[in-house]
Parts: structure tokens; C-alpha cells; sequence
């Protein structure tokens, strides 16, 4: 008599983890859609702000000859902060839209790398930060591995990287940006791994509607930003300087 209700037990269970790993997959495709929308878009205002430029000598001196400068090079940051800390009392419209936002100004910022570095070794250096960021994705997303404790420690990490960038603006040593770009290659490479598990384990808190919406954006966002990340700093690893 027990084995009738036992199987139908595990007939439920089973078909609870399916819807699991349904949605789980859904809302994973959601997060990494919105990504990959933000890396393009970034990657079409960036090449269209350069071609602006290069028909405009005038505007290269005005926005990387004044302090005008330093306002293009940290607007993200900037931005970036102002999202990362409204996010929850905003609307899902309204996160989806400034994540746009967010990922058009980053094209600007960006823009100089074309006036820097040659096309070959930009889109060398990108299908190598792709590959990894795909590596460790899979490495956060799989793993069973608790990766909590790795986050306030690359936090940290990151905010020590952006005080020694902004230290050698300065110094202008060639050694400590060595140093910042392996280490800031390190440091994205192992938060993108915690960022694909803290992702996955939101999912799994079960909201719905409007606060999951929310979260499909911030994961997005994080992820996002990562990539960036260590795409800038294999960059200045590894990239070609245009020789004229």
C-alpha cells in the first residue's frame, strides 16, 4: 500500500525541481539577454563616439586635452554608484532604463580605446575576456562550492584597484599599472564566478513580478560591469598601441 502514495510523492517532487530548473533557465537567459544587450550597446556608442571624433580634431583636444577628461572617465563610476544605490526604491522600467543609460555612457567613456589601441587587439582582447567570463560564469553558476566569503574580500579588491588607478593618474608608472590590470583581471574574473551564484540564489528566494524583474536587472548590471572590467584590464595587458 505504500508504494502508490511514495511514487506519487516523488512524481510531484520531481516535477517541483523541473519547474526549478525551467524557470531557473528563463531567468538566467533574461539576465545574461540584458548583459549581452548592455556589452553591444556599449560597443555601438563607443565606435560611433570614435568616429565622431576622428572627423572632429577639435573635439579630440576638447574632451581629452582639458579636464573635461576626468569628467568622461569617471561619469560611469559615478553612475554607476547612483544605481547600484536606488535600485531597490525604483521601478523595474525605470532600472531597465538607466541600465541603458548606464551602458550608452560607458560607450563614451570607452570610446578612446579605438583612438588608443589597434581594432586587431581590441577584438582579440574581447574574445578572450568573452571566453573567460564564459569560463567563470559556468565555474559560479555550477559549481556547489559556497562562494559567499569571496565577496567582501573582492569588493575590496575592487575599490583598492580603483584607488591605485586613480593614485597612478599621477604616478604614471608603468609597473603599477601592470600590477592594477593582473590583479583587476583576477578580481572580475573571481567576481563574476560569485555574481553567477548569487544570481542563481536569488532566483531561488521565489519573488515575483515587479522585485523579480528588479533582479534580472542587477544581475545583469553586476554582470556587466565585470566584463567590462576585465576586458579593460586584459586590454591594457595585452593590447596593441596604434603606432601613430
Amino acid at each position: 500500500m505504500a508504494i502508490g502514495p511514495e511514487r506519487n510523492y516523488m512524481t510531484r517532487s520531481q516535477a517541483g525541481v523541473a519547474d526549478i530548473d525551467v524557470g531557473l533557465r528563463q531567468y538566467m537567459l533574461r539576465v545574461y539577454n540584458y548583459m549581452a544587450g548592455g556589452v553591444a550597446l556599449t560597443g555601438v556608442v563607443a565606435y560611433a563616439f570614435h568616429l565622431v571624433l576622428l572627423g572632429n580634431p577639435e573635439l579630440i583636444k576638447l574632451v581629452y586635452g582639458t579636464p573635461l577628461k576626468y569628467v568622461v572617465m569617471f561619469a560611469p563610476f559615478l553612475f554607476s554608484l547612483f544605481f547600484s544605490v536606488r535600485i531597490n526604491t525604483m521601478a523595474a522600467a525605470t532600472a531597465q532604463t538607466l541600465f541603458w543609460v548606464f551602458a550608452s555612457i560607458m560607450g563614451l567613456s570607452l570610446a578612446s580605446i579605438f583612438l588608443v589601441f589597434t581594432m586587431e587587439s581590441i577584438a582579440q582582447t574581447f574574445f578572450i575576456a568573452a571566453a573567460m567570463f564564459g569560463g567563470m560564469s559556468l565555474y559560479g553558476y555550477t559549481t556547489k562550492r559556497d562562494l559567499s566569503s569571496w565577496g567582501s574580500f573582492l569588493i575590496m579588491g575592487v575599490w583598492g584597484i580603483f584607488l591605485a588607478l586613480i593614485v597612478n593618474l599621477f604616478l604614471q608608472s608603468s609597473a603599477v599599472s601592470f600590477a592594477v590590470s593582473v590583479i583587476g583581471v583576477l578580481v572580475f574574473a573571481g567576481l563574476t564566478a560569485y555574481y553567477n551564484q548569487q544570481i542563481k540564489e536569488m532566483y531561488l528566494e521565489s519573488d515575483v513580478g515587479e522585485v523579480m524583474a528588479k533582479k534580472a536587472i542587477l544581475g545583469a548590471y553586476v554582470l556587466y560591469v565585470s566584463f567590462i572590467n576585465m576586458f579593460m584590464m586584459l586590454l591594457r595587458l595585452f593590447g596593441s598601441v596604434r603606432s601613430n
